[in-house]
């Protein structure tokens, strides 16, 4: 494949195959960035209550964050609906996540 190939390969892309490869890419680096930091939470907080923290808030916003960004990257597809499916079951409330002083009222 010649230059003037590989230019007209990349001037086929629209404005909106832009927009969404970088919005996705954005999505997963910040739930990157957020699984790192509740990581170095866990190792770094003092007691176990601070730890549990750390880890539910930045793995909550960290999977969502990924997730989506590779629901943006999958584009219309089955695979795309798979990932929404994992989204929303694991954004859904189920017993064994509520807590027990949450039951209570």
């Amino acid at each position: 494949m010649g230059i003037s190939a590989a230019k007209a390969k990349t001037r086929d892309r629209s404005d909106m195959d832009v927009f969404i490869d970088i919005a996705s890419w954005t999505l997963i680096a910040i739930g990157s960035f957020a699984l790192i930091c509740g990581a170095i939470g866990v190792i770094r907080f003092p007691d176990f209550y601070t730890r549990m923290h750390a880890a539910s808030i930045t793995d909550t916003l960290g999977s969502g964050a990924i997730l989506l960004g590779l629901i943006l990257q999958a584009g219309p597809t089955l695979v795309s609906a798979k990932l929404a499916l994992i989204l929303f079951f694991f954004f859904s409330p189920a017993p064994h996540r509520v807590s027990p002083s949450r039951m209570l009222h």
